[in-house]
């Protein structure tokens, strides 16, 4: 929590956490019993805690992204505090909270006669409306849009922007910034901005059957004609993915991160890792800021000095001068 990156990975891991706690232990067994056996106080809280936590997943990335165009593209400049960043991220998880709204008022339970005249029930998020259709193409294409399409777009345009501007950067950065401070600045800035890239991904792709799947079963009239095997299996991958995102970004970090690699080593695994250099260039950026004021400070502070010690040894050499000609003269 130390730095702005930290505080929205912080975000997205409880985002991640309460998908885990509130929907896994009760969705995962939808495809290996014939009903819901939960009750309809659990089908709201499970529909609503997983669109809270694709939501707040999603536009975390999207401020994430931001974040680190922001950081690349004017290192000097802090446009973005930690009050700010703990603020935006608290209205990400409004805002989440408040698209998810309709989930928890809509979810009910539904019921389908299927062979042999048997009822089964399960857990449905749209309303029984007279329009139930319209209203579930259009919350379908609603949350495609704003949980996915648009954000990837988002960060997809920051994405090229950071490209261009790390390509065209190498020549931007003058003699004495060719050393060893700017070549370890540059390469910590990479290496965040890659590691929120791989987080993107994984996003990306594990929502992509699922959108695809919801897409073409509520707007295709013969989708229920042309349900087969192949369709069932893209379901049921997106339905697996969907759960495996909130699971697999701590291994992801874990891979990319060395800082948060030997925190995970040194408390969970009660294993002491050396830190090296390298461990700890993911660390350097956030305290670049604060060492370049202090820089900034202590090159005042340094060139006053010397121009007071110059000065200094100017008085000395006169008054040497002075006394050599008039001894008297300072008694």
């Amino acid at each position: 929590m130390r730095n702005v990156p930290n505080i929205y990975i912080f975000s997205l891991a409880l985002a991640d956490l309460l998908v885990i706690i509130t929907c896994v232990p009760f969705t995962s067994i939808l495809y290996t019993v014939e009903s819901w056996p939960w009750g309809v106080v659990v089908c709201k809280v499970s529909e609503t805690a997983k669109n809270i936590s694709i939501g707040v997943s999603v536009f975390t990335l999207t401020a994430l992204s931001a974040e680190r165009y922001c950081a690349i593209v004017n290192p000097l400049r802090r446009l973005q505090t930690k009050p700010l960043t703990a603020f935006s991220a608290i209205m990400i998880w409004i805002l989440a909270t408040g698209f998810a709204l309709p989930d928890a008022i809509f979810s009910r339970l539904a019921y389908a006669t299927i062979q042999n005249n048997e009822t089964i029930t399960y857990c449905y998020p749209f309303p029984n409306i007279t329009n139930a259709q319209t209203y579930a193409q259009y919350n379908v294409v609603f949350k495609s849009l704003v949980y996915y399409l648009i954000p990837l777009t988002i960060i997809a345009f920051f994405y090229v922007l950071m490209a261009i501007r790390l390509h065209n950067s190498a020549n931007d950065i003058p003699d004495e910034g060719r050393c060893r401070q700017g070549s370890a600045q540059a390469k910590s800035r990479k290496h965040v901005a890659r590691m929120v890239l791989i987080f993107v991904f994984l996003f990306f792709i594990c929502f992509l059957p699922h959108h695809v799947f919801m897409l073409w079963v509520h707007l295709t009239p013969t989708a229920q004609d042309d349900y087969n095997d192949w369709w069932h299996a893209i379901r049921i991958i997106g339905f697996c993915l969907s759960f495996l995102n909130s699971c697999v970004n701590p291994v992801a970090l874990y891979c990319v991160s060395g800082v948060f690699r030997a925190y995970y080593n040194r408390y969970l695994c009660c294993r002491t890792t050396a830190w090296s250099r390298n461990t700890l260039s993911g660390t350097r950026e956030s305290t670049f800021n604060s060492m370049n004021q202090k820089h900034t400070k202590f090159s005042v502070i340094s060139d006053t000095a010397e121009s007071k010690l110059h000065l200094d040894q100017t008085n000395f050499k006169e008054s040497s001068s002075t006394y050599n000609k008039h001894p008297s003269s300072l008694v």
